[in-house]
């Protein structure tokens, strides 16, 4: 791997780069999981038509950040581990995304640099906090990053709650996935204060949609 895919500035986040995604997360991945797999999503509303914020949900599944750029329906650059940038197919599909590496181990000023660039183009910055993929309602393994990036960058947090998406929940024209957006959580010096924010709110929002899916 020759470039640096942890570093990307904001003329990468192009009309080409922000159509492609739009091509394969609203009309290919959505509509998808619309048709098969029962997708609604609620609180498009609280998605800022405008500026920066960082878009950071629960960690339930492979197919996350297709779903989140296709719920928020703004383009999104997401933070994807250095790892699944080492084959190439798979880096190029990232690439054209317009993701970029992290190393979790060890953060690189160059991807503190390159969530700098994007907060300057009109995309946002999408993070996991949970970093690996857990149970809809676990809300264990919180990294502080993401909350240390709100706090540097200056930005909101858009929480996301995404239910019935995990492998062994999917099930063929009988699911019910969901994606709940919540009211954006305004960013202050207390990093802690603003983890604990969003655990609770995307809590709130997982719940909901288990009410929800209970009463149908």
């Amino acid at each position: 791997m020759t470039k640096d895919y942890q570093k990307r500035n904001s003329k990468e986040y192009n009309m080409f780069r922000g159509l492609f995604q739009w091509i394969t997360c609203n009309l290919v991945y959505g509509l998808y999981y619309k048709i098969a797999f029962g997708l609604t999503i609620e609180g498009r509303e609280n998605v800022p038509r405008n500026g920066f914020c960082i878009a950071a949900s629960n960690h339930v599944s492979a197919i996350d950040p297709f779903l989140i750029a296709c719920a928020v329906n703004r383009r999104v650059a997401f933070m994807a581990k250095i790892e699944l940038f080492e084959k190439k197919i798979m880096r190029l599909f990232l690439d054209l995304l317009g993701a970029f590496a992290v190393n979790r181990e060890k953060l690189s000023p160059s991807t503190i640099k390159t969530a700098h660039a994007i907060k300057h183009t009109n995309w946002l910055l999408g993070i996991f906090p949970q970093g690996t993929r857990e149970r809809d309602d676990n809300m264990d393994n919180i990294n502080k990053g993401f909350a240390n990036f709100a706090k540097t960058l200056k930005c909101d947090i858009l929480p996301i709650a995404i239910t019935g998406a995990s492998k062994d929940k999917r099930k063929l024209f009988k699911s019910k996935m969901k994606i709940r957006i919540g009211e954006p959580i305004k960013y202050t010096n207390n990093v802690e204060e603003m983890v604990a924010l969003w655990s609770e709110k995307v809590m709130e929002l997982i719940e909901g949609n288990k009410n929800e899916s209970e009463k149908c």
